[in-house]
């Protein structure tokens, strides 16, 4: 039941930089957190994860571009994106799971546009 929101998309040129944000409505302190895209006509991808203790996980055609981060004072998790492709605009979502719950839901957020053209 936690509520998550995206935002943070945008229109960016090729090479620019963005830096998404998912806000949660509660605490986060024990759940993994993810970032999925979806461009039209393609089916979802994994893009980045971080566990709750702070473990990262990127999906090869974003690492060393993109950097996930997590303030859970703020139960806040980031989205920071840079050197942005073409190949890179989607509707960007947010995930979240209770670390260690195997019968818990996956929570998702609405999505965040991103569109990179020049």
């Amino acid at each position: 039941q936690v509520q998550l929101v995206e935002s943070g998309g945008g229109m960016v040129q090729p090479g620019g930089s963005l830096r998404l944000s998912c806000a949660a409505s509660g605490s986060i302190d024990f759940y993994s957190m993810n970032w999925y895209r979806q461009a039209p006509g393609k089916q979802r991808e994994f893009v980045a994860g971080i566990t709750s203790t702070g473990t990262t996980n990127y999906a090869g055609s974003v690492k060393d571009r993109f950097t996930i981060f997590r303030d859970n004072a703020e139960n806040t998790v980031y989205l920071q994106m840079n050197s942005l492709k073409p190949e890179d605009a989607a509707t960007y979502y947010c995930k979240g799971k209770r670390d260690g719950c195997i019968g818990c839901s996956d929570y998702w957020g609405q999505g965040t546009q991103v569109t990179v053209s020049s």
